[in-house]
């Protein structure tokens, strides 16, 4: 079972206790916007194999969103961080590169 640390209330919370809201680090386009930059925000997100920046939202305990660094094969946590950064911790990204060498992942490495 996946098991992450909530960024707020340090609660260590079971994946039942929250809930997953998909991709991490999303560019929103808005009003506008190209039809190709809109269809790429709704439809087009990475899946990979290995690590993976995703959001999630804590329901069963403060409600707030949160960001984890994983990896989707091992289910190795590397992190978990506010969801109001632009980009992920340096620690993590070190994290990573020290069970990962010559990770990328969109335009963080």
């Amino acid at each position: 079972m996946l098991t992450l640390q909530c960024p707020y209330c340090g609660v260590w919370a079971e994946e039942t206790e929250l809930h997953a809201e998909g991709e991490a680090h999303l560019k929103r386009f808005g009003p506008g916007s190209s039809d190709d930059q809109f269809e790429g925000y709704l439809f087009m997100r990475e899946n990979p194999k290995g690590v993976h920046f995703e959001r999630w939202r804590h329901s069963n305990g403060c409600g707030k969103f949160f960001h984890a660094a994983r990896c989707t094969t091992t289910l190795q946590v590397f992190g978990t961080y506010s969801a109001q950064t632009l980009e992920p911790p340096q620690e993590i990204k070190d994290k990573i590169s020290e069970t990962y060498p010559g990770w990328s992942w969109r335009e963080f490495s």
